[in-house]
């Protein structure tokens, strides 16, 4: 599936992390001065450890050990609320990408891993709250990505979980998380941009990859004009 045409399309959902929101450098910043707190390898030695199916949070008992992680975490949350203002921003033309989806009347959802405390505080800082039908965080469903649940989750009361296929649901993300559980689910997968933990392979069958928001927004715009 290649084309963008709205066709049969009822509603997309976004990943938050890297996707909307630029919050590389802030994560990059805090995480880094925890870790040096901790007298422990900055990030890009200690991400090694990380589960690649775990959320950034959910991954502190693998980053810091059982004993340290709840400590560790609640002193990032800290820090990450101090700074986030500073460090946060928009890709270009995610907010038109956003635009062009609500003015055709079709709903927006953000669906995230990321702890509720910390996406209510930032989220205000690029978007008004109100174009989004519903912005679902970690552990609110049954199951985070990469599982289908959290589509499910997400779409509670929407659509029934029978009625998602690649052409009335699009999620779009910048992860293998959002387009395992998408394609988990029935739903379509876009990757955009590249994934906030590294390079990965680009020919993985049934995922839309594309450059960046200001491209989607050409392909949106010549599919439907």
């Amino acid at each position: 599936m290649t084309d963008f045409k709205l066709g049969k399309l009822h509603c997309v959902i976004f990943d938050w992390d890297n996707t909307l929101a630029n919050s590389r450098p802030v994560l990059l910043a805090v995480v880094n001065r925890v870790l040096a707190e901790y007298y422990m390898p900055n990030w890009d030695i200690s991400k090694k450890r990380r589960h690649p199916d775990l959320s950034f949070r959910d991954n502190f008992p693998y980053i810091f050990g059982e004993e340290l992680a709840e400590k560790a975490y609640a002193r990032y949350r800290e820090l990450y609320l101090g700074h986030v203002d500073e460090l946060i921003s928009k890709f270009p033309d995610a907010d038109k990408v956003l635009d062009f989806f609500r003015t055709r009347g079709l709903p927006v959802f953000v669906m995230s891993n990321k702890d509720r405390l910390l996406m209510d505080a930032e989220l205000p800082l690029l978007y008004d709250k109100k174009i989004f039908a519903k912005v679902v965080c970690g552990h609110e469903a049954p199951r985070d990505k990469p599982y289908p649940e959290q589509i499910f989750y997400t779409l509670d009361g929407v659509m029934k979980p029978s009625e998602i296929t690649p052409q009335t649901v699009w999620m779009i993300g910048d992860s293998k998380q959002d387009s395992d559980c998408a394609l988990a689910a029935n739903a379509r997968a876009i990757r955009i941009g590249r994934p906030i933990w590294g390079i990965e392979d680009k020919g993985t069958p049934g995922i839309t990859y594309i450059n960046d928001f200001t491209r989607l927004l050409s392909l949106l715009n010549q599919d439907n004009s």
